[in-house]
């Protein structure tokens, strides 16, 4: 299994919307500036099956170790690429928009095996005989954080330009704006 954030340009990305707003001559709408959002090119998550793929065990969940940014970061750098002229207009939140994305929970954490850009979270193979936790616990349980599109690299303006710009899409639609 496999987990992740936003697919840059894919179905369902804000990113064409903004660009097709700025060729309209529109200002790009956001809803709440200081949401964060993970992101990751097509690639990478192509990148992130396969590796599921070779190094998971059925039952696995993993996590490629994406950055995120703010809404309003991902704005400012599709507008300084697109029309650096674009207001950006705060329409406000939509209801059940979260402010971030969580892709490791708390208690997914503690079990998460560490494997460089990656995250494994092994299938609980526990039996149910609950019995023994009566008597005895796991100690070794205490400070927890969940991984989360606040607690991962935040990028600036110039890192989702970057990122954005190794899209082949992004540089087509930029050389079709010069054409």
């Amino acid at each position: 299994c496999t987990r992740y954030g936003n697919v840059m340009c894919s179905r369902g990305s804000v990113i064409p919307l903004w660009i097709e707003q700025i060729k309209a001559g529109n200002p790009i709408t956001i809803t709440e500036p200081s949401m964060t959002r993970f992101i990751m090119s097509l690639e990478e998550a192509v990148d992130l099956v396969l590796f599921a793929f070779e190094q998971g065990v059925s039952g696995d969940v993993l996590v490629q170790k994406a950055p995120a940014c703010t809404i309003e970061v991902l704005a400012k750098a599709v507008a300084e690429l697109f029309g650096p002229k674009t207001e950006i207009k705060n329409i406000g939140i939509r209801h059940g928009e979260k402010m971030y994305e969580t892709l490791l929970t708390n208690e997914e954490c503690v079990n998460a095996e560490d494997m460089g850009d990656f995250y494994r979270v092994p299938c609980d193979k526990r039996d149910l005989n609950y019995d023994k936790f009566f008597t005895s616990g796991n100690q070794e349980r205490v400070h927890l954080s969940e991984f989360n599109s606040n607690n991962t690299e935040l990028l600036d303006v110039e890192g989702v330009k970057e990122k954005l710009l190794s899209l082949s899409y992004i540089r087509e639609e930029l050389e079709a704006m010069k054409g």
